[in-house]
């Protein structure tokens, strides 16, 4: 066994020994092969790295470095081979230039010899490329990456900029003021608020308000065009002030009550008298008219007086100028979410985000204002149109079913009619019958349509009709009680308000027609004041044709 042991050491060192004479890549893998427990082992394999490692100089290519890399981790040469990798990379990187390859080389050789120069060259290639990035997300990234360097100042400068260019509408100008608290363009977003609460004072005939808010801003001196505005809007004041009575047959106001009784009447006792004034707030068509609006929609009590402040609202915001009617719309907006803690404010910003256009936000006040528990029937006849108008029938569907659910109940709980209580519950069970109506029309035009559930669509129908039958039999024989009481009081169908409105509009559009000829020296200045004042779409056309 001796003498085994001794011949099987000698061919062993043998292998070494000719393998360490040879010196060859093929010898020394040979030799590794077939000897993987040897005892020189570790000697071969690094001869055998220091041969792979001039194979790998002589080629020079990242790819040959890397695999001798991963295949000789510790070998001697390792860190020489890594040494030369890195410079074959940051040379790569150097040729290109980008900042996206330089990036990519920095991650990869976060410690190396030429990753403080590789930084400046990033540092160079990002601010050369953020001149062109548009990108606002891109953007606010290399701001918070680089807060204290050139990369992150220039990012936060072209933010700025963006977003002042977005701010041409009220919205975002007063994000703009909010979000950028030292940014660049700041007085000029002001003049640009400043100047549409000027014109929202001077359409809305408020000339002494808005002489101290120019005397008061030192941002007026800035406004475009102020002094010839300031001396028209006086030229328009004074026609519209004339004795003449042709010309005060051609504008709204001679038509209407004056504002502060329509105000006064918004707290009249009978419910009925509260929404036929908020109808009529409508038609003044003045900023003075949005908070007392704004405030019955969120406090009243009876549905109708409130569904009348919404439409009035609406008609306001939109006879209005654009401009005007986004700032006074945001003003709101921002007062409310600084206080904004129960239903009714969410309810009021969800109010004025959906008057403007911004439906999709305005859903999800609508939604946070929502309790089920206790459903406002404003919120499910505004979502029932707003699906039906988006073409979705069978959403606005369920939703009108809800709606009719909510008239049905209300005409089932029993009238209470002591005291003055006859007049509440008649004019809460004109409102459950409007409701009803309303929720059936709107089932009805759905059934007439293809629907994912039609079958559903025929019961919601049923019971929708069946919620109006209830409530006019409950509205009938409440305004039989109250009528009972006082002989004098209206029926849930008066229409006075509103015809006399409505004859108001005819006579006036027939009073413009005639006003070249009656009123000729200040004709064309009471057409341009009425076409500020007038609430009618329909005279509004008229007088831009």
């Amino acid at each position: 066994m001796v003498v085994g042991l001794v011949l099987f050491s000698g061919c062993r060192d043998g292998a070494f020994s000719s393998a360490n004479k040879a010196n060859t890549v093929e010898g020394w893998r040979n030799f590794l092969q077939k000897n993987p427990a040897d005892e020189n082992r570790e000697s071969a394999e690094e001869s055998l790295s220091v041969l792979e490692f001039e194979q790998a100089q002589k080629v020079h290519t990242v790819v040959a470095y890397k695999r001798f890399i991963d295949e000789f981790p510790e070998s001697s040469k390792t860190n020489a081979a890594r040494a030369l990798l890195e410079g074959l990379r940051f040379n790569a990187a150097q040729t290109k230039g980008t900042a996206q390859v330089l990036r990519q080389f920095l991650r990869d050789h976060a410690d190396g010899a030429h990753a403080g120069e590789a930084e400046a060259m990033l540092q160079a290639a990002e601010l050369k490329e953020l001149t062109g990035l548009e990108d606002a997300e891109s953007l606010r990234a290399i701001a918070a990456a680089h807060p204290d360097d050139a990369r992150g100042t220039l990012a936060g400068i072209q933010l700025d900029d963006q977003a002042f260019a977005a701010a041409q509408t009220a919205a975002n100008g007063f994000a703009y003021l909010r979000d950028y608290p030292a940014g660049t363009h700041r007085d000029e977003v002001r003049v640009k608020l400043l100047d549409a609460q000027l014109q929202g004072l001077l359409v809305s005939g408020l000339l002494p308000e808005a002489k101290a808010l120019v005397a008061k801003s030192p941002l007026s001196s800035k406004l475009p065009g102020l002094k010839d505005r300031m001396a028209k809007a006086e030229k328009l004041e004074a026609a519209g002030n004339a004795k003449d009575e042709a010309v005060q047959r051609a504008l709204p106001g001679f038509y209407l009550r004056s504002l502060e009784d329509v105000v006064k009447s918004l707290n009249a006792p009978d419910p009925l008298e509260r929404w036929q004034a908020a109808e009529e707030l409508g038609e003044h068509v003045t900023i003075r008219a949005l908070d007392p609006l704004l405030e019955t929609f969120r406090t009243a009590r009876n549905p109708l007086v409130r569904q009348r402040a919404f439409e009035s609202l609406g008609k306001v915001l939109k006879a209005l100028p654009r401009t005007v009617a986004e700032y006074e719309v945001e003003l709101r907006v921002n007062a409310a979410r600084q206080n904004a803690s129960d239903a009714q404010l969410f309810l009021t910003i969800g109010v004025l985000l959906d008057l403007s256009g911004r439906l999709d936000k305005a859903a999800s006040e609508y939604q946070r204002a929502f309790d089920v528990a206790a459903p406002d029937p404003i919120i499910l006849r505004r979502w029932a149109q707003i699906r039906k108008d988006r073409r979705q029938p069978y959403s606005a569907a369920v939703t009108a079913r809800q709606l009719s659910v909510w008239a049905q109940q209300v005409a089932s709980v029993p009238p209470v009619v002591e005291g003055g209580g006859a007049m509440t519950v008649a004019r809460q069970m004109c409102a459950a019958a409007e409701m009803a109506r309303f929720a059936r029309d709107v089932i009805a035009e759905v059934a007439t349509q293809k629907t994912e559930f039609p079958d559903d669509v025929i019961e919601f129908q049923r019971r929708a009709d069946d919620a109006v039958r209830l409530s006019e039999a409950r509205l009938r024989d409440a305004e039989l009680r109250l009528l009972e009481a006082d002989g004098l009081a209206k029926k849930c169908g008066d229409q006075s308000v509103a015809e006399r409105l409505r004859a108001g509009e005819v006579q006036r559009l027939s009073s413009l027609k005639e006003l070249p000829v009656k009123a000729s020296k200040v004709a064309a200045l009471v057409r341009e004041l009425a076409l500020q004042r007038e609430p009618s779409p329909a005279i509004r056309d008229a007088l831009k044709n």
